[in-house]
């Protein structure tokens, strides 16, 4: 389960924001999540609420998720497709000379905090 070190790091991440910017309380945290990242959005919300009780600062925070749609690019034709439904083969032309344009990232997107 990754998901545990992925919580370490994004928790890590804010309280040192928090920090420089001389914030008290934490209230929710969104993150932008890949849809082919390997994260279950499930268990990373369960490692959350687990190590954010053990933080002052983070205590009772909400972890929003919100997901990235994967697409890929066909450098034969040129299009992009979503990743999901097709995999690695253009729907378009059926080369399979391509890449992953997005979808595999996990962001901080914003930080509610007083």
């Amino acid at each position: 389960m990754h998901e545990l070190g992925v919580v370490f790091t994004i928790a890590k991440h804010v309280e040192d924001i928090a920090k420089d910017n001389r914030v008290t309380k934490v209230h929710s945290v969104t993150l932008e999540i890949g849809e082919v990242s390997t994260i279950i959005p499930y268990y990373l919300t369960d490692c959350w609420n687990w190590n954010a009780n053990k933080s002052d600062l983070l205590r009772g925070c909400e972890l929003i998720i919100e997901t990235i749609d994967a697409v890929t690019y066909c450098e034969a034709c040129k299009k992009e497709y979503p990743t999901v439904t097709y995999g690695k083969t253009c729907p378009h032309c059926q080369s399979e000379n391509t890449y992953l344009v997005r979808g595999n990232e996990v962001n901080i997107k914003e930080i509610c905090a007083e």
